[in-house]
C-alpha cells in the first residue's frame, strides 16, 4: 500500500508578525521545508532617520547573529560590532568591564539598525515567495483565530485585507506578533504587566571622541542611560531611561541644551556631545504571557510571549532564542504536527516561560538595585563591583549567558 502520510512540505504553519523575530522563523522554517505564510500588516516601512543612521537599533548577540547569517541575513554595513561592555554608576567609583577576549570572542555583539535589517530579511522572503514556491505572503489585519477542538484540524486565521477578507488555515501558528499581540488577546491569553514608571528616550548623537566599539552605560537614580556604538567611531545610539516627567522636559529641550544635559549625565567620557538628531520617547513596561502555549497548535514567541526592559539588550535575543529553542523540536520529528502536537510542544512552553519569569525578574532586580541612593547600598554595589571584576571565571559565565553562547 502507498504511504499517504503528509511530507514535511504538506504541511503548513504561520507565522503572524514579520518583524525581525516573525521574519527569521518564516525564513528558517521554509529551510526545515515546510509551507509558510507569513501574515503582517503591511511590508515595513523606512524609520526614523537621524545623523544618518536609523534611530531604531537593536542589540544583537552573537547566538543571534549566527542565525540570521544561517538564512542569508546579515546587514555588515549596518552593524556595528562592541567588543567592550563599560558599566558605571552616579555614586560609583569602579565600572564594571566586559571584554570579548575573555570568552575568546571578536565581540560580545553587535548594535543593528532596524531598516537595513528588516530589508535584507524580506528581500530573502520575497525570493522564496513565487507562484510555486513554499512562502505565501499575507498582507492585512489579523481579526479572529479559531483554533480546532478535534486532534488533527486546522487552525483558521481570518485576515481582513483591503479589499477582502482571507481565511487562512494552518496546521500550527507561530505568533510573533509584538507586545500587543492580536494572535494571544484573540485567545484570551491574560498577560501579566509590570509597570517600570519609566520612559525611554532614544535618539543618536555625535561625540568628540570616538567611541572605542565599547557599549557603555551609566546607571543613573532616575534610570540607566546608553551609549551604544555605530560604524561611524563619532556616531553613537542613544537609550536613556527616566521618569515620564524628565523625559517630556529633554524631548523640549532645544539641542544643544539637551547634547550639554546629556554629556554632564554621562560624565563627559566621550568628550563634548556635538549634535543631536531628532529624540523620541517611549513608555517602558515590563510583561508576561500566562503561557507560551495557549493552544497544541499556537505558539507565542518574541515580544507576544514577554517584553522586558531594555537595560540589558536582551529582547530581540529572547526572541531568537525561542526561535532556535523551537527550530530543535522541529527538527527533532519534522511531523510532530501529524496528530497532537502538545507532546513536543509543552517542553518549549514550560522552558521558554521559565526563561521569561527569570529574565524579568532579574532586570527588574536589577532597576530597583540601581534606583537606590542610600549611602550603604551604594558602597555595597560598589564592593561587590571590584569583586566581581577580580573573579575572572564568573565574568565569564555571565557573558557567556548573556551572549547566548550557555543555550545550545
Amino acid at each position: 500500500m502507498k504511504n499517504t502520510s503528509p511530507t514535511s512540505e504538506q504541511l503548513h504553519i504561520a507565522v503572524v508578525g514579520a518583524g525581525p523575530v516573525g521574519a527569521t522563523a518564516a525564513l528558517l522554517l521554509i529551510k526545515q521545508g515546510y509551507q509558510v505564510t507569513l501574515v503582517d500588516r503591511q511590508e515595513p516601512q523606512p524609520g526614523p532617520m537621524g545623523l544618518g543612521m536609523d534611530i531604531r537599533n537593536v542589540a544583537l548577540s552573537p547566538a543571534s547573529a549566527q542565525l540570521l547569517k544561517s538564512v542569508g541575513v546579515w546587514p555588515q554595513a549596518y552593524a556595528a560590532p562592541y567588543d567592550t561592555m563599560r558599566i558605571w554608576e552616579q555614586w560609583g567609583t569602579n565600572d564594571l568591564v566586559f571584554d570579548a577576549t575573555d570568552v575568546d570572542q571578536s565581540a560580545l555583539g553587535w548594535i543593528v539598525q532596524v531598516s537595513p535589517l528588516l530589508a535584507q530579511l524580506w528581500q530573502q522572503l520575497h525570493l522564496h515567495a513565487t507562484s510555486n514556491g513554499p512562502l505565501s505572503i499575507v498582507l492585512g489585519q489579523v481579526q479572529n483565530i479559531v483554533v480546532p477542538v478535534k486532534t488533527g484540524d486546522k487552525v483558521v486565521l481570518t485576515v481582513e485585507q483591503e479589499s477582502a477578507v482571507n481565511h487562512v488555515s494552518v496546521d500550527l501558528v507561530i505568533a510573533a506578533d509584538g507586545a500587543e499581540s492580536v494572535v494571544r488577546k484573540s485567545l484570551d491569553v491574560p498577560a501579566a504587566l509590570i509597570p517600570t514608571g519609566q520612559m525611554a528616550l532614544t535618539t543618536v548623537v555625535r561625540t568628540e571622541f570616538a567611541h572605542q566599539n565599547t557599549a557603555w552605560q551609566r546607571f543613573l537614580l532616575d534610570g540607566p542611560l546608553a551609549l551604544l556604538p555605530a560604524n561611524d567611531p563619532h556616531l553613537c545610539s542613544v537609550v536613556w531611561t527616566q521618569s515620564d516627567t524628565s523625559c517630556q522636559r529633554r524631548l523640549a529641550l532645544g539641542d544643544e541644551a539637551f547634547c550639554a544635559e546629556l554629556q554632564h549625565a554621562f560624565e563627559n567620557r566621550l568628550g563634548k556631545v556635538q549634535a543631536a538628531a531628532q529624540r523620541q520617547g517611549f513608555p517602558l513596561r515590563q510583561q508576561l504571557a500566562e503561557t507560551a502555549m495557549p493552544h497544541s497548535r499556537v505558539v507565542l514567541i518574541g515580544d507576544a510571549l514577554r517584553v522586558v526592559h531594555p537595560l540589558a539588550g536582551l529582547g530581540v535575543n529572547l526572541g531568537f532564542e525561542d526561535i532556535a529553542s523551537l527550530l530543535k523540536i522541529i527538527h527533532a520529528n519534522p511531523h510532530f504536527l501529524l496528530g497532537d502536537p502538545s507532546s513536543q510542544l509543552n517542553k518549549f512552553a514550560r522552558q521558554r516561560h521559565l526563561r521569561s519569569e527569570s529574565m524579568l525578574r532579574a532586570l527588574d532586580g536589577l532597576k530597583r538595585l540601581y534606583a537606590q541612593d542610600k549611602p550603604g547600598i551604594s558602597w555595597l554595589r560598589n564592593v561587590g563591583v571590584g569583586v566581581f571584576n577580580s573573579q575572572l571565571w564568573l565574568k565569564r559565565q555571565v557573558m557567556r549567558e548573556a551572549m547566548g553562547l550557555t543555550f545550545r
